[in-house]
């Protein structure tokens, strides 16, 4: 037997229909809802306004600005010059390349691994799950410079405990492991181990809000444990799973630390503007290029905004999905 979340959503609801008839509890007026609501967003909406859209609006007006030059010191209104000196910047390219091959390693092992092991822990209630729980967040609390200096040292073969599996590749010094072509899986794992337990957490945080009469409905339906998983704990956390995606995504195109950390310990081993970040950094502080660094800050805007409003519409996450008829 076939069971959808579709058909399982319909059977909860009828198990629900008739206590909520009974309460009887009056609608609030819409004014009130919405005057409620203005209120309750209006900390964000300032929070928004000074550390994102009043940048936002700086960025933009300084990458129509021309960069002064020894040649010509002159300043003012230079149109498209510093989009098209960040677009035909030799680096360009390069940068993008290097951080969608992590981008396309990284999200989906991130993705099926956090709502395959959440959806394992929701399975095993008890003792067992709140164990999992707690593991599974403990290297989440490893972030930022600790999770790099755990890094530093596996990776480097001489003081490794893997440093055998390096060898046996060839592989004897840092230098010889933190290469343009092993970084995309460097940083995948070291991004991976560092967010994963997290997002578990999220994901599970997700799982429990689901009223329990819906599992029950579905097992009133004929539902087995891979049915429940599969056709109605994961389409009810989609909002949660694009959450995550989208999250992860702003995170990624927002790398500079590791990289930049990477070339020091290896002693210049990758390029100094490994990433669209660092390829910014050096226009505003090498180049002297303020228009430029902007160009590229905007750039970034436009592409993490392009692909998480394709994530936002495909998951559902800021509206109700649309149910299979």
């Amino acid at each position: 037997m076939t069971v959808t979340a579709t058909e399982t959503l319909t059977t909860a609801d009828r198990r629900r229909r008739a206590p909520r008839a009974t309460t009887g509890r009056r609608r609030a007026p819409h004014r009130v809802e919405a005057r409620g609501a203005w209120i309750l967003m209006s900390p964000y909406a300032a929070l928004f306004l000074v550390a994102a859209a009043l940048p936002i609006g700086y960025a933009l007006w300084i990458s129509f600005q021309k960069a002064p030059t020894l040649v010509d010191p002159s300043t003012g209104f230079g149109g498209l010059d510093a989009y098209i000196t960040a677009v035909t910047d030799y680096r360009f390219i390069d940068t993008f390349v290097n951080i969608f091959s992590v981008m396309i390693i990284w999200l989906p092992l991130m993705i099926i691994g956090v709502v395959g092991l959440a959806l394992l822990v929701h399975a095993s209630p008890g003792r067992f799950g709140g164990s999992m729980r707690f593991i599974y967040f403990l290297p989440g609390a490893l972030a930022g410079i600790a999770n790099f200096v755990l890094w530093v040292y596996l990776l480097n073969p001489s003081i490794s405990p893997i440093g055998f599996l390096w060898r046996g590749a060839g592989m004897d010094n840092l230098k010889e492991v933190v290469t343009a072509g092993n970084m995309p899986w460097i940083l995948t794992a070291m991004l991976f181990f560092q967010g994963v337990g997290t997002w578990i957490i999220i994901v599970y945080g997700g799982l429990n809000g689901i009223p329990d009469e819906i599992f029950e409905a579905a097992q009133i339906d004929g539902a087995n444990a891979w049915q429940l998983a599969w056709r109605i704990k994961l389409p009810l956390i989609r909002p949660w799973i694009g959450y995550a995606a989208l999250m992860n995504l702003a995170y990624g195109f927002q790398l500079f630390l590791e990289p930049y950390l990477m070339r020091q310990i290896s002693s210049g081993s990758i390029d100094a503007e490994w990433a669209p970040t660092q390829l910014g950094y050096a226009f505003a502080f090498t180049n002297r290029n303020f228009p430029a660094a902007a160009a590229m800050s905007v750039i970034l805007l436009v592409i993490t905004l392009a692909i998480g409003m394709f994530i936002v519409f495909r998951s559902g996450l800021f509206g109700e999905s649309e149910k299979s008829k």
